[in-house]
């Protein structure tokens, strides 16, 4: 897959028809994929190449007050890249949503951008709007010379399938529903870096990660992870919180590796979210929390996902 970042609908090259998936699609869940499951249809019994033109951050910070975690993503834009190319999509075109590209007409983007994509097939989502105008699929059909496919909504256990909803259950700590949400696993990148070494001393020590993307982080809790080191996978459990048994004031996020001995300072590793195994909970003394971390390393180590 090609990606291209672009500024404005001149600096696209397409020159044969292409098929057209429109969309921001953050974190690409299975709702989006749907769109995408259509796109490569129609690509094989056409013999077109697949088009995607999205945005870079959210169109809300053009519209809305800032607020910190309009800058937060569900996936980090390496995993998202990859998806777009599992999905499908042979060349992506990446823009920024400003108030200058905003201000473009409905018609303005269909006359430049879609033609300078040369989209033959339009896919795009029941609730897709688009232009200053905030126009929907039924008016791009009626102004666009091919044919513009309008994916229905995607529900899971009777309710729709979005990124709002995939958000609200990461900020919660429900990772798996998150994961059946998304369609692929929900993950978290960081560099380990030097802790307090508090967790060796309780016979449990971890890996203390600063991540480094902008991406959401599950509510406070301990937590079933497989964690990728050096392209190698490994369960672990690994907690997000204060550390309130021992007064800790600042964020930690830290995993303990099963069977995992080597030292990976500076390296960067990624969080594979499982299942929440229980909130954060001050424990009046040492030894009634080995007795619970001996019980979340139990409940990590046979954890099997819901088939």
């Amino acid at each position: 897959m090609e990606i291209k970042h672009i500024n404005s609908y001149k600096e696209i090259k397409e020159e044969e028809p292409t098929i057209l998936v429109l969309g921001y699609f953050d974190g690409l869940h299975k709702g989006h994929k749907a769109l995408f499951d259509k796109a490569k249809e129609l690509a094989t019994k056409e013999s077109l190449n697949i088009t995607s033109l999205t945005f870079n951050e959210t169109p809300q910070l053009a519209f809305s007050k800032f607020r910190p975690d309009l800058l937060l993503h569900i996936s980090y834009p390496q995993k998202r890249y990859e998806k777009f190319a599992e999905y499908g999509v042979d060349s992506l075109y990446l823009i920024d949503f400003t108030s200058n590209f905003s201000m473009v007409s409905s018609d303005d983007f269909i006359k430049n951008y879609i033609g300078a994509l040369k989209a033959k097939y339009i896919v795009v989502g029941f609730d897709y709007k688009f232009g200053h105008n905030r126009t929907d699929s039924d008016y791009l059909q009626r102004n666009f010379d091919g044919k513009v496919y309008t994916i229905e909504e995607k529900n899971y256990e009777g309710k729709k399938i979005s990124s709002t909803w995939i958000r609200n259950l990461i900020k919660e700590g429900e990772v798996a529903k998150v994961n059946k949400l998304l369609g692929y696993e929900f993950s978290t990148r960081g560099m380990v870096v030097h802790g307090d070494a508090r967790g060796r001393t309780l016979g449990f020590p971890t890996a203390n990660l600063a991540p480094i993307d902008r991406t959401y982080l599950p509510a406070d809790g301990v937590y079933v992870a497989d964690v990728i080191v050096n392209g190698k996978r490994y369960r672990s459990m690994t907690s997000i919180g204060k550390n309130v048994t021992f007064g800790g004031t600042e964020l930690r996020l830290e995993a303990n590796i099963f069977n995992f001995e080597s030292q990976i300072y500076g390296e960067s590793i990624e969080i594979i979210w499982l299942d929440k195994i229980r909130d954060m909970t001050k424990f009046e003394g040492i030894e009634g929390l080995i007795e619970q971390l001996n019980k979340d390393k139990e409940k990590a180590i046979h954890w099997k996902a819901e088939r």
